[in-house]
């Protein structure tokens, strides 16, 4: 079996180290001995795409945001599935990652970040929350889940505080939709105390439905849209 090369790495803000590495055409992000994605397994990061634009489908131009471009699983998706007035904001912490897009994981990105629907914010998804202009769904992949495993930092993104800043930044009938490699009941409680609706739904790894098991959380506000 070919040995995995690392072709870099970046320090995260507020502490941690992102290592990119390679295995013949497979390529794989780590934070420490934790590996946060890999480029064979994107099937449940593109279901945070495809069943939010499920959701979304009376909405003629909806707006969306996307929290972590990571391999860009959920953002080439929600180019193919949202349609072609919609506006898609990604917003990505790291620096490097925008460069890795643009670089070394290109065959993988392709064209993407060129798509016209697309605003890069480069920075905290929480300052693009906070903007003040809402969105119709805010999807978060930032982390391994709702525990702020690679940063600490995230823990604020999923705690109470956050959760109401995401809830007042959606437009009525919007959600929020949040990706975990796990369950986790105590953010599914937090969740509910926000008085949206939530649902939990079951995803698997790979496009066929096989691999690990994860889990999507939608959230929806309650209303119509205007």
């Amino acid at each position: 079996m070919l040995p995995w090369v690392k072709l870099d790495e970046a320090e995260m803000p507020g502490g941690g180290v992102l290592r990119l590495m390679q295995r013949g055409s497979e390529f794989s992000i780590m934070s420490g001995t934790t590996e946060l994605m890999n480029s064979r397994l994107s099937g449940s990061e593109e279901q945070l795409a495809i069943l939010s634009a499920k959701r979304l489908s009376s909405r003629p131009n909806p707006r969306i945001l996307i929290g972590g471009l990571g391999m860009g699983f959920t953002l080439r998706q929600a180019l193919a599935v949202f349609p072609t007035n919609a506006e898609i904001v990604i917003a990505e912490l790291v620096p490097a990652v925008i460069a890795w897009a643009r670089g070394p994981l290109a065959p993988i990105h392709g064209d993407s970040l060129d798509d016209p629907r697309l605003t890069i914010h480069e920075g905290d998804v929480r300052t693009a929350i906070t903007a003040g202009n809402p969105f119709d769904a805010i999807l978060l992949d930032v982390d391994n889940g709702p525990d702020g495993l690679s940063r600490p930092e995230n823990d604020r993104l999923y705690s109470a505080n956050g959760l109401a800043a995401a809830r007042a930044a959606l437009n009525p009938g919007g959600h929020l939709a949040v990706w975990s490699a796990h369950p986790d009941a105590r953010f599914t409680k937090r969740l509910g105390q926000t008085g949206m609706a939530i649902e939990e739904v079951p995803v698997r790894a790979t496009r066929s439905g096989k691999g690990a098991r994860h889990l999507i959380w939608f959230a929806t506000k309650a209303g119509k849209p205007a």
